[in-house]
């Protein structure tokens, strides 16, 4: 990276990594009205527990205002309600986004503590009622997914309190409780709270009722169902009564209080829901009429999409530091010795057999990597071992182990069969490396991980905020995520590593590169992709999903690894143009996608 155009990259892609920090900073803090705090403490559940705390300028002893409490749902963090706090806070309520224990930088807890103070939401109730700038009367939680049953849980350990802290609940994507446990009869649990529903038409988990032949009801006809129905008639089964409608708020004296019910129901899926502009307005209209807004801004009226924009800059830019700042590291002493001597040269495209073994290995891949990641759920749950202490990592890491293993059963076959005799030369292709070589390439590797994340962790340090779009996140951990990434680190390493050899190697043919490259890409997350089309096609049009002997997670978890194999694939294909080493995008791929699993999930004992 001699050239004035490698260093040209690198100062970009830190230039986008530093707006995307300043930029998602500005609108967290509504410019700076906004003080961002980083909670740890120590609760009454006697574990630790992690939040972002918003506390605007106008919130004061003297003037206290309206709070509120936002959760993830499974798999997330606290980060990933952006939408909520951004809003919320820039509205004038103090806003606390937890991590649920297990996510994040909570303490991890053991599945039988769930149900009792086990999410930490009502911990943090109790503390955002202990806050002196905190209207204690006006107090909402809400959540999405998981979160959403957080705040159920939370509303049954406030209604045991003796004392309730909570007025206000917004439910997004999950049920509410309809039926009392014990008589299974519909019920009021909520008291005269007031309660609101988002519940998405083409949710893939909720919104469902058993039928006596045992089919279930789609999603997207929810607001027909007597679960709907009661909930807007505040419990009542009485026969006979009016039909509620979506949208519409319902209201009933309680208690000598008012109460309210509603429920939403966009045409949106499960994960979509914290990515909605309609979501957010439905948050700050339910909130604005229940809790009260210290600074009224019209609904519509919203920023977090800004953040979202600055947040992808800084992935994108970390990307690009990724390739950029292993190219500068060539230009070293130390490192020199992995550049190639000449870009690697571009192959003619196979014909006759060899085109055969190309497009064959590439469609017989895509379709094992599509079946064996379906086919490998259920196993890996149950043969998971305790060691392993997150499940979902576990689950990809076998799925890895698979994909790699048939990639390597191909090539092995595709140069006995057909490279050998077509001179390939595994030496010159980067395949056989020297001992010294091969260490130089592991210690390059994990110097750009660690200078990588290093950007992250200023990010966190300085401004709060991290590297993500959706649900692809790159954020700052707990030193305890290291040693679990560890676990699960050798999965990934026989995967990519595999793959960039496979990429670079083997299938390292076409008169244009970028067609190649593209070629390739798109073929590394074909088998996710098509997996996605299925699932949600019909989903769309029958409002009932394609995949039903598995849960429906595994393909909300293929979301990211769409995006994920086809970017590892083009990493992997510049850095081997610099150094013919198949080995060092293999690594270096391998250690950051798992830290950024690792870092972004469940953690449970």
């Amino acid at each position: 990276m001699k050239n004035k155009k490698g260093w040209r990259f690198l100062a970009m892609a830190l230039a986008l990594c530093v707006v995307s920090m300043i930029g998602s900073s500005l609108m967290q803090t509504s410019g700076g009205r906004v003080t961002v705090k980083d909670l740890r403490w120590e609760t009454p559940s006697g574990h630790l527990l992690s939040a972002l705390l918003f506390v605007p300028d106008s919130a004061t002893k003297d003037r206290p205002a309206p709070g509120i409490i936002t959760s993830h749902g499974w798999y997330n963090n606290r980060e990933m309600q952006d939408l909520n706090y951004v809003e919320y806070a820039r509205r004038g309520y103090v806003v606390m986004s937890i991590d649920m224990y297990g996510h994040g930088n909570s303490d991890a807890v053991e599945a039988k503590e769930w149900p009792n103070r086990g999410t930490g939401m009502y911990d943090a109730v109790e503390l955002m009622a202990a806050l002196p700038y905190v209207d204690k009367t006006r107090i909402g939680v809400t959540g999405h997914s998981n979160g959403a049953r957080a705040a159920n849980w939370a509303i049954d350990e406030d209604n045991s309190s003796g004392k309730h802290l909570i007025s206000s609940v917004l439910l997004i994507g999950n049920d509410a409780t309809y039926k009392d446990a014990k008589t299974q009869k519909y019920y009021n649990k909520y008291g005269n709270r007031d309660v609101g529903i988002v519940a998405g038409q083409y949710d893939e988990f909720f919104f469902r009722t058993k039928l006596p032949d045992g089919s279930t009801t789609s999603p997207r006809d929810f607001i027909t169902t007597d679960n709907a129905q009661s909930f807007l008639h505040f419990g009542s089964t009485e026969a006979g009564g009016e039909k509620r409608t979506s949208y519409t708020t319902y209201k009933q004296v309680i208690d000598g209080k008012s109460a309210q019910r509603i429920i939403y129901n966009p045409a949106q899926n499960h994960p979509w829901n914290h990515f909605s502009g309609d979501v957010a307005s439905y948050g700050i209209e339910f909130f604005e009429q229940t809790l009260g807004a210290p600074n009224p801004i019209a609904p519509t009226s919203q920023i977090w999409q800004f953040k979202t924009f600055f947040n992808l800059l800084g992935l994108i830019g970390f990307g690009m530091f990724i390739v950029s700042f292993t190219k500068a590291m060539l230009n070293t002493a130390t490192f020199a010795s992995l550049r190639a001597t000449q870009e690697a040269a571009i192959s003619r495209a196979p014909v006759g057999v060899g085109r055969a073994w190309f497009w064959g290995g590439l469609v017989v891949s895509a379709i094992v990597s599509g079946y064996s990641y379906m086919a490998l759920f259920t196993w890996a749950n149950k043969a998971r071992p305790a060691f392993f202490t997150q499940a979902p990592v576990f689950y990809i890491g076998v799925w890895c182990v698979v994909s790699g293993v048939v990639s390597l059963l191909i090539l092995l076959l595709s140069y006995q069969f057909f490279a050998k005799k077509q001179g390939l030369n595994l030496r010159e292709a980067g395949i056989v490396i020297s001992f010294r070589n091969l260490c130089k390439t592991v210690g390059l590797a994990l110097l750009v991980t660690v200078a990588s994340f290093g950007l992250v962790f200023i990010a966190d340090y300085l401004f709060k905020t991290d590297f993500r779009a959706w649900v692809i996140a790159v954020k700052a951990f707990t030193p305890d995520k290291i040693m679990i990434s560890l676990k699960y680190l050798p999965f990934f390493l026989l995967f990519y590593i595999i793959n960039s050899i496979a990429i670079n190697c083997f299938n390292y043919v076409g008169k244009k590169e970028w067609i190649n490259t593209a070629l390739l890409a798109l073929f590394n997350g074909l088998g996710a992709i098509v997996i996605v089309v299925i699932q949600y096609t019909k989903f769309f049009t029958t409002g009932f999903v394609f995949f039903t002997k598995v849960s429906t997670i595994v393909e909300i978890w293929l979301f990211p690894i769409i995006i994920i194999l086809p970017v590892a694939a083009i990493i992997s294909r510049k850095l081997y143009r610099s150094t013919k080493n198949p080995y060092l995008a293999g690594i270096i791929n391998a250690l950051i996608i798992t830290v950024i699993s690792c870092t972004n999930t469940l953690t449970q004992y």
